[in-house]
C-alpha cells in the first residue's frame, strides 16, 4: 500500500472527508486531496505527525507501512522513518543496541568519549598531510 493510499484509507477509516482532515491537520482541502491522489506530492514531516495525531496511528505506519497502525502512545514518540539512518553492519547494530541500555549520564559521557577519539583522528590524518 503507498502512502497515498495509507492516508486514503486512514480517513475513511476515521469516517473523514478531506475537509475535515484538511481542518485537523491544519491545510487546504486540496492539499489532502493531492496527498491522496497517485501524484507525486507528499505530505511533510510535520503534516504527517498532524495526520498521525489527529487520526491516532503510528507516524511509521503512515510513512512507510511498517509496524502496527494504531497507537497506544503518543505518535510524537515514534521514530519517524524518514529521519532514521539504517544500520548496515552487525558491529554497529550491537553497539547502538549496548548504547541504549546505558543511563542518560553514560550515554553522554560515551558520546564525549567518542568526540575526542574522533577529534584525535581527524588530528592524525591532518599531520600525515602535512608531512
Amino acid at each position: 500500500m503507498t502512502l497515498s493510499q495509507r492516508i486514503r484509507t486512514l480517513r475513511r477509516k476515521k469516517k473523514l472527508s478531506q475537509e475535515a482532515l484538511a481542518e485537523l491537520v491544519g491545510v487546504q482541502r486540496s492539499a489532502v486531496s493531492n496527498w491522496e491522489s497517485a501524484g507525486p506530492v507528499q505530505p511533510a514531516i510535520a503534516n504527517m505527525i498532524s495526520i498521525a495525531k489527529a487520526t491516532n496511528v503510528s507516524v511509521e505506519w503512515l510513512a512507510t507501512g511498517r509496524g502496527t497502525m494504531q497507537l497506544g502512545h503518543d505518535p510524537e514518540m515514534d521514530v519517524l522513518a524518514v529521519d532514521g539512518e539504517l544500520v548496515d553492519t552487525p558491529l554497529e547494530r550491537e553497539l547502538l543496541a549496548q548504547f541504549r541500555k546505558l543511563s542518560h549520564r553514560s550515554q553522554n559521557l560515551l558520546m564525549e568519549l567518542v568526540e575526542v577519539f574522533v577529534s584525535a583522528q581527524h588530528a592524525k590524518r591532518g599531520k600525515g598531510r602535512a608531512e
